[in-house]
């Protein structure tokens, strides 16, 4: 947690991953977000992982920092309160559709220099979601075995929800280019970032779709192999599968002193009539050829020894983990300064805590925030937004307009 966004509050009114990455970024650099559900929780607030207690592992960790308000978003009157919310607030982040309550006229009606930053599925409006924006951008068809029939083979979906992630980061980006141009010219802006277009545009942006419609064709399946360049997961002789990657000379160079391969390296250059410290295009051309000589000299040593000397030489390599080894290595977790001690989480559960994933050396960075309770913050930021007097809210509680902490609710098994 930094609080270089101290002095900006964000209303969010969202769901799943997207849309609270986006709200999860700017608090951890400070800002007030404050999360708006209906009353019984957002579409995700049951996502899965539970915990045996019925709380969300992945909703504590996608709103850790932010507050919490629960309306009654069915009714016109909890409605009314978000959208007047979102407005005295002047920024909102959503992914309700364009044509709900919360559209960016029905804010900026409130206030003419409103931000609302929207994402969506399609650039056409049509629902998508990372699963299935996957599938439409090739990348499944490009993943698996070198040797599967490009015809009769299935795809492989990955299991990271990638495309959601990197939007999450973009329409935070947006957002704060609509504050940057509103403080520059006073006008406010609407941000619509579709998820399907963050997909198909960083194809774009990375070359594929232009290789594609060059080469007239599809690229082939590579297995773990790097497109392009040289690397690959190999095996040691104690088992351990481990992966390695060759973009530069220096990279280059340092692989074949420590995998001690000079002489055959030098022998297939002969062979071949190429030189491997040319570039990438002779290393990936001849990969096959290349793989078989690494593999041999990998599979002769325990891999301690091998990533001794990788290390030792500046390779770039890494040994392949398990999710739950990561989580345990201290490499990556418990020596990581870009984890916290653990905040008192809804779960009750206690692990490590994500801080910003930006590192600013000159700036004093706290520890992690946990997650809010649904409607923890539901009296605080109605009397401090709107302010609305206590007994305007409790009213409003009693209606069942507005819920307060569900902190000790049993939500076992909904």
């Amino acid at each position: 947690m930094y609080q270089l966004l101290s002095d900006l509050s964000i209303i969010e009114v969202s769901s799943f991953v997207a849309s609270p990455t986006a709200g999860l970024y700017c608090a951890q650099m400070g800002a007030e977000v404050i999360r708006v559900d209906h009353t019984a929780g957002g579409l995700d607030y049951d996502r899965y992982m539970l915990t045996k207690e019925g709380r969300s592992l992945s909703w504590e960790n996608l709103n850790r920092a932010k507050k919490s308000v629960a309306l009654d978003l069915r009714s016109d009157e909890g409605r009314e309160l978000c959208v007047e919310l979102a407005a005295k607030t002047g920024q909102c982040i959503t992914n309700l559709p364009e044509k709900s309550f919360l559209s960016h006229a029905a804010m900026a009606a409130k206030r003419d220099d409103m931000i609302s930053v929207r994402i969506m599925g399609w650039h056409d409006g049509r629902q998508a979601m990372d699963f299935t924006v996957n599938a439409a951008s090739g990348y499944p068809l490009m993943t698996g075995p070198e040797e599967w029939d490009p015809e009769t083979a299935p795809p492989i979906s990955q299991p990271l929800p990638a495309w959601d992630f990197i939007t999450g980061a973009y329409s935070a980006f947006s957002l704060m280019t609509a504050l940057h141009h509103r403080t520059a010219t006073g006008h406010g802006s609407e941000m619509r970032v579709p998820l399907g277009d963050v997909a198909i545009g960083t194809m774009a942006n990375s070359g594929t779709l232009a290789e594609m419609l060059y080469r007239g064709s599809d690229r082939q399946r590579l297995g773990n192999a790097i497109w392009g360049a040289f690397g690959r997961d190999f095996q040691s002789k104690d088992g351990k599968r481990f992966m390695v990657a060759a973009l530069t000379p220096k990279q280059w160079t340092g692989l074949v002193e420590a995998f001690i391969v000079a002489e055959p390296i030098a022998a297939l250059e002969k062979e071949l009539g190429v030189d491997f410290n040319a570039g990438d295009r002779p290393r990936f051309e001849n990969r096959h050829r290349l793989f078989d000589i690494f593999q041999a000299a990998a599979e002769a040593e325990d891999y301690a020894e091998l990533s001794r000397r990788m290390a030792a030489h500046g390779c770039t390599f890494e040994h392949y983990r398990s999710h739950y080894e990561a989580a345990q290595d201290p490499d990556l977790v418990a020596n990581n300064p870009l984890f916290g001690p653990s905040p008192a989480n809804p779960s009750g559960f206690e692990y490590p805590a994500t801080r910003s994933f930006a590192n600013l050396p000159e700036h004093e960075v706290g520890d992690p925030a946990p997650a809010p309770y649904l409607g923890q913050h539901s009296e605080e930021v109605l009397a401090d937004r709107l302010g609305l007097s206590s007994g305007a809210i409790a009213k409003l509680v009693d209606a069942g307009t507005v819920a307060r902490s569900d902190k000790n609710a049993n939500y076992e098994y909904r």
